[in-house]
């Protein structure tokens, strides 16, 4: 089985040759779960039909529309209407990260990253039209999967994965997230000819 790249550009990203690109916010929600083989999240597939991303398996969430000036509520709102799971007022959800698209890229999102306990005894269904899946997965074994082949996943998705594998409950992600400076990161892409890849700030290639 091929082994796969973790530093590509996501499935129907468009390299930007013009202007940059303004950033639409947008929330996800990193839903966990205590499981004996340690913490598992929530991953739901988007449509495979869909031309930016089309199948990739990612956190719940989405842009957020007119007017939302709330992250956590878009937030909110996106994970109970892709994966039908409703947060209650009283439910935590802490930011993790804020993640924004490299310039280089056409469509571009400005991301809160939350995590979240799930619910006692949730389940997940999927709206049928943007997610068509979900799975709950250990990170470290989806990002196994990703490696094989056999999982898509995108750059963000990846980076959080990694983070989350670290975790050896639901309880230690919050308290990490809690005591969090959370500050933007923006990857940038370079692109040598017919490839492409994602590098982060301080690694090689970023400030070229």
């Amino acid at each position: 089985m091929r082994s796969v790249a973790f530093d590509r550009p996501a499935p129907g990203e468009e390299m930007n040759t013009g202007a940059e690109a303004p950033a639409r916010a947008a929330t996800s929600v990193i839903l966990l779960r205590d499981a004996a083989g340690g913490p598992e999240v929530l991953l739901v597939q988007r449509n495979p039909e869909a031309r930016f991303m089309g199948g990739a398996w990612v956190f719940p969430g989405g842009a957020g529309g007119e007017g939302d000036a709330d992250p956590k509520a878009t937030g909110v709102r996106e994970l109970e209407e892709e994966a039908g799971i409703a947060l209650a007022a009283g439910d935590e959800l802490v930011a993790f990260s804020r993640w924004i698209t490299p310039a280089q890229v056409k469509t571009r999102f400005d991301t809160w990253f939350f995590v979240a306990r799930a619910p006692e005894g949730a389940v997940v269904t999927v709206d049928g039209e943007e997610c068509v899946d979900a799975r709950w997965l250990r990170p470290a074994d989806a990002l196994e999967e990703a490696r094989e082949g056999r999982l898509m996943l995108v750059f963000p998705t990846i980076k959080h994965l990694q983070q989350l594998a670290q975790y050896a409950s639901v309880e230690d992600a919050l308290a990490s997230a809690r005591a969090r400076d959370v500050q933007p990161v923006q990857p940038r892409v370079l692109v040598e000819g017919d490839d492409a890849r994602v590098v982060m700030p301080g690694e090689p290639g970023y400030e070229d």
